[in-house]
């Protein structure tokens, strides 16, 4: 495992900064959206429901992108293809990072959506396909977990920083973040030795027609792929195998209940204990600690002893119990003591990968991924379409009972499917590459 991690170590930094500047924005936005929309009110259905509509907007172009730039990335390179999103990243945050005004705010809301598209999917898709290349399967699973908890650790620093930043100087800090880990990336990164640019039609016959001993020196390289998938070359891989399509279902009712979580739980909390940008900090924070020690010594530890079957079910039982807590807050301190449940839930994520990154080879590990990524993106277009006006109507007046928590509760049933179709999923098996 020290050996891979050695091998990571610049993706990691890169993704570490990444996520620094990417997560430092979250206890601010939603008191810069509320300033922007509604002046000195805690409920604003017009923010719910814009931020309702960017999700369902992102997800739905984050489902046609990520698995084309994911299998394209098996052509052309991991390396090469992570600069999309980690350089379009930068355009939103530097527009807050000027001015926070209303006609700024609409400037950021409209580039934010533009760009997501193509860079939230498919960052987390090409990194865990470059951590697939570098890992052996037995360790994948491990690794899988030590990179999302780099990604969590960010989570944390970029959140104490905002407690000790102005708002401004918040997305300031965030903008410099991102176009330092666009820099660290080109500079360091390297590319792995299974996403390369095409092979040129000479090293194509070389390989063809050279003597055994030339074939094993060029084995890791892949012959050209097409362009992009087919919709029913990705129907055929997640119908292939039982484990895919529970990992499939999986994916997307656990990726249905955690959006929805995020569509109202800010705003819940703003309408029911008038939580400011210091409190939502000290909330991101309980998360980003809890979910970094998770992943960076639970997940090492567990996956190796339990199997990456078993701590999917401990997981998602986590994540019930994370989104039923919320929903039935009723102090300001109760929400502190459901972001400790993230220890469990944030495992979901690393599990499911691990699970189907061993059921395919090497030259289809960029394609797998963006599937997964594009299900659950699918589950972020329909779950702000439901969640948004759930959300929006229960906070309001016009609520049919008192119940401000009800769109979380929906949110932890979604959740609670999930739970239901994992219990009797088979174990990764490792598959060799049919390639």
């Amino acid at each position: 495992m020290k050996e891979a991690a050695a091998g990571l170590g610049h993706l990691l930094v890169f993704a570490f900064l990444f996520c620094v500047g990417a997560f430092m924005v979250a206890p601010v936005i939603v008191d810069v959206t509320m300033a922007a929309l509604c002046p000195g009110q805690d409920q604003c259905s017009l923010a719910i429901y814009l931020t309702g509509l960017q999700q369902a907007i992102t997800g739905l172009g984050a489902l046609v992108v990520t698995p084309v730039v994911g299998n394209l990335s098996d052509r052309y390179g991991r390396k090469a293809l992570l600069a999309l999103p980690a350089t379009l990243s930068i355009v939103p945050l530097a527009i807050l990072a000027f001015n926070q005004t209303r006609p700024y705010f609409y400037a950021y809301y409209v580039a934010k959506t533009l760009t997501a598209m193509a860079s939230e999917g498919a960052m987390m898709c090409l990194s865990l396909a470059y951590v697939a290349d570098k890992v052996p399967e037995a360790q994948r699973a491990a690794a899988f977990g030590v990179f999302s908890g780099v990604c969590t650790a960010g989570f944390v620093v970029g959140t104490i920083a905002t407690r000790f930043l102005s708002v401004s100087s918040t997305f300031q800090v965030a903008t410099l973040s991102a176009v330092a880990a666009v820099v660290y990336m080109r500079a360091f990164v390297q590319e792995t030795d299974r996403g390369a640019s095409l092979m040129r039609d000479e090293e194509a016959s070389l390989l063809l027609f050279a003597p055994s001993s030339s074939a094993e020196e060029l084995s890791p390289r892949l012959p050209p792929l097409r362009k992009a998938p087919s919709l029913s070359e990705m129907v055929a891989l997640l119908t292939s195998s039982s484990t895919f399509t529970r990992a499939a279902v999986i994916t997307f009712f656990h990726s249905l209940g955690e959006t929805g979580l995020q569509t109202a739980l800010l705003y819940f909390l703003k309408a029911q204990f008038h939580y400011t940008k210091n409190q939502y900090a000290n909330l991101l924070l309980i998360f980003s600690i809890m979910g970094s020690f998770s992943q960076l010594t639970m997940m090492p530890l567990l996956a190796p002893k339990l199997g990456e079957q078993k701590l999917l079910v401990i997981a998602l039982l986590g994540s019930c119990v994370h989104g039923f807590l919320y929903s039935i807050a009723w102090s300001f301190w109760v929400p502190y003591l459901a972001a400790s449940c993230v220890i469990l839930s944030i495992l979901v994520g690393p599990c499911i990968r691990s699970i189907v990154s061993k059921k395919v080879g090497p030259s289809e590990q960029g394609m797998v991924q963006g599937c997964i990524t594009g299900i659950s993106s699918t589950a972020s277009v329909i779950s702000p379409l439901v969640f948004t006006p759930l959300t929006a109507w229960f906070l309001s007046e016009t609520a049919p009972f008192n119940f401000k928590g009800f769109s979380l509760a929906c949110a932890g049933f979604a959740t609670l499917v999930a739970l239901i179709m994992s219990i009797n999923m088979r174990p990764a098996e490792v598959q060799p590459d049919n390639k």
